[in-house]
């Protein structure tokens, strides 16, 4: 039997798509025959205080000699002294969902800092896993790892019927995203509210907690453009109520400043459902051209146009779900990338 340690900041059922991913991919090695050990980290990083880091410490401190020891890289780029202090007694693995400094709205002096620490904490890993091309090319470019190329794995999906619509009446667009500046709800706000005279509803689902500031400003600014009464802030739900709105939705729409993979895009696809997102990131090659509408990111303008389009044009919109009905018999399955990650992991 295989033993893995399993490092990650918060809770492993907090509704997020990096969790989420680590959630099913822990899943997935436990069916394979793995023991997969899980040690939750304070749920401060990226930006932990002097307590979570000494919690920290000590969770690889209490690991054994020489065991293969994942962390999620929310943690490991916020951490570079302790994970050094490891590196030579632990095989150490690195999984990034995306650069820390690419989160959105960091200012530029934090964003360095967090460029810097992730970096230094690379080098002291045996290997980086990352959930798309994109990044693994990005983390290159920047020269965030050494020579030995980022292993990709990318997020599975699960087999799901196609979405049915809203069935007549108000166009029903969905949004599925935690509520922080990077996914920009903001622009999506503005950008429908030069769009009134159109029949649409929006539904959003994601957390209202986890960046209290923004989602309280997203409130105020849905009252003052008057679309109380069109916009639905959900927070998080189950399960079962969110594969209820991705059914009842004609247009699945996120607006992204950036994207490490992107897996509400792909469960949009799974469900034949056209898309509206922008060209930051991963998004290109986790979204077809003949399934979705990508424009360019942080431009209400660009997306008012582009949503125009999608709520005006029937034949459109029907292109578009085809070509995500093309699309979605080509995306990874949970098991198929739960074994591409085990594959990697027993060459470390």
């Amino acid at each position: 039997m295989h033993l893995l340690h399993f490092l990650l900041p918060g809770s492993l059922d907090t509704a997020t798509g990096g969790t989420g991913y680590d959630r099913r991919i822990i899943e997935g090695l436990g069916s394979l025959g793995w023991q997969v050990i899980v040690r939750e980290l304070h749920g401060s990083f990226p930006h932990p205080d002097e307590d979570a880091l000494a919690d920290a410490d000590a969770a690889l401190t209490a690991i054994p000699d020489r065991a293969l020891t994942v962390i999620d890289g929310l943690a490991l780029g916020a951490m570079p002294d302790i994970v050094a202090r490891h590196r030579r007694r632990l095989r150490l693995v690195a999984l990034l969902h995306h650069p820390l400094a690419l989160e959105t709205g960091l200012p530029a002096a934090r964003a360095e800092a967090l460029r810097r620490s992730e970096r230094q904490a690379l080098t002291a890993v045996r290997r980086v896993i990352v959930t798309s091309p994109a990044t693994a090319r990005h983390l290159a470019e920047a020269g965030l790892i050494g020579a030995m190329p980022a292993a990709v794995v990318v997020p599975g999906t699960d087999p799901a019927a196609s979405a049915a619509g809203s069935g007549g009446g108000p166009t029903q667009l969905l949004c599925v995203a935690t509520v922080t500046p990077r996914k920009d709800h903001a622009s999506l706000i503005e950008a429908l509210a030069a769009l009134q005279w159109a029949p649409w509803r929006l539904t959003c689902v994601g957390s209202l907690t986890r960046c209290p500031m923004t989602a309280d400003a997203l409130r105020a600014r849905i009252s003052d453009l008057g679309l109380t009464e069109r916009v639905d802030l959900c927070g998080e739900v189950d399960a079962d109520v969110l594969a209820g709105h991705y059914h009842s939705a004609d247009i699945f729409v996120l607006p992204s400043r950036f994207e490490g993979f992107g897996m509400a895009y792909a469960e949009a696809l799974a469900r034949g459902l056209p898309v509206l997102g922008t060209t930051a990131g991963a998004i290109p090659d986790t979204v077809p051209a003949d399934a979705g509408l990508l424009v360019e990111p942080g431009s209400p303008r660009t997306l008012t146009r582009a949503l125009e389009r999608l709520l005006t044009d029937a034949a459109l919109r029907e292109r578009l779900a085809a070509g995500a009905r093309r699309a979605r018999g080509r995306l990874i399955q949970w098991p198929q990338s739960a074994r591409r990650f085990a594959q990697i992991l027993r060459d470390v």
